[in-house]
């Protein structure tokens, strides 16, 4: 499929932000990148650093940098990754965040969609799922998704390649829910080297501890964040890859938060399946599901309804 000529804005250039800059950067998926950040000088300083990248490789775009969420125009894909991250060492839930973040989502929602008509919007702020739910509420964009349990899906399969001594690249599976607590993990969708776990299990004699999986899928970030101050380098490419499907229209599979409409549910509300990503939002693929998979997404779904809940009541009283 031919490249889309395409004009992307990341709005928020912290270390997320500009990590996921210069991930697109290097894969060459804009025609025009478009940085914004309301630090003063903080979307220059990111900009220049990657027009010296650039230098080296060699892409053909424009870069160009804004301090005000108004100015960016006419962008044809929007990364919202502005907000408060969780603090290195303070044992925190990304639902803690949901206050102060669904503030700034809320002014994104009502000042830039009518300067970016048509733009489809990922969005990247915690806790993404509730603020993706607000983001399309307020802002009525026909196309917003949460990057959702895409990363973690990363995650779980770099850890069960090291585990099962495989490559990466023999091993498949998602993670579904929320990006976050409520994360599933959905076995029933792994394959390794062509085979559902339990037979690759059997034949290779190998043995795959699923609680300590599920520890890590939903611990590790919090280890990074204590270390080294943020996650980066995870995040820039789990969502390069949700950016790049969009740009060449793969019509791919990856687990990228929807919304969804629940019967016990006043609202449709974003959790993640294994869904078909292009120029356009495919089927979710719920049918490939095991029944006990499918009641902890609704389970992930009601936590993440009363996240967004929370925030919206929040933006009332104040």
């Amino acid at each position: 499929m031919r490249k889309w000529q395409v004009h992307i804005g990341i709005i928020g250039t912290g270390n997320v932000g500009s990590a996921t800059a210069f991930s697109i950067l290097k894969s060459c998926l804009a025609a025009e990148l478009s940085l914004v950040d309301i630090k003063p000088g903080l979307a220059r300083a990111v900009a220049e650093e990657l027009k010296h990248a650039n230098s080296s490789i060699k892409c053909d775009v424009s870069i160009n940098y804004f301090e005000r969420d108004e100015d960016l125009n006419s962008a044809d894909i929007i990364i919202i990754s502005a907000g408060y991250p969780r603090e290195p060492g303070v044992r925190m839930s990304r639902r803690e965040l949901a206050r102060k973040n669904a503030e700034i989502i809320k002014y994104i929602a009502e000042v830039v969609p009518n300067r970016n008509p048509g733009a489809k919007y990922i969005v990247v702020t915690n806790p993404v799922d509730a603020m993706a739910t607000l983001f399309r509420k307020i802002s009525r964009a026909n196309f917003v998704i949460s990057t959702g349990t895409h990363l973690e899906t990363l995650r779980f399969r770099a850890k069960l390649a090291e585990l099962l001594g495989v490559s990466v690249k023999e091993v498949s599976g998602f993670v579904g829910g929320e990006h976050g607590e409520a994360a599933v993990i959905l076995w029933s969708t792994v394959r390794i080297k062509g085979m559902d776990l339990n037979t690759y299990l059997r034949v290779s004699n190998r043995y795959v501890n699923k609680d300590e999986v599920e520890n890590y899928v939903k611990g590790i970030a919090e280890f990074i964040i204590d270390v080294s101050g943020a996650t980066r380098y995870g995040p820039a490419a789990a969502f390069t890859d949700i950016v790049k499907a969009i740009v060449y229209d793969e019509n791919i599979i990856l687990s990228i938060a929807t919304p969804h409409k629940f019967n016990d549910i006043d609202e449709e509300v974003f959790i993640s399946v294994p869904t078909v990503i292009g120029r356009s939002i495919g089927p979710k693929l719920t049918n490939i599901l095991s029944r006990d998979e499918l009641m902890k997404l609704h389970e992930a779904a009601r936590a993440v309804y009363s996240t967004y809940r929370r925030s919206v009541e929040g933006l009332i009283r104040d």
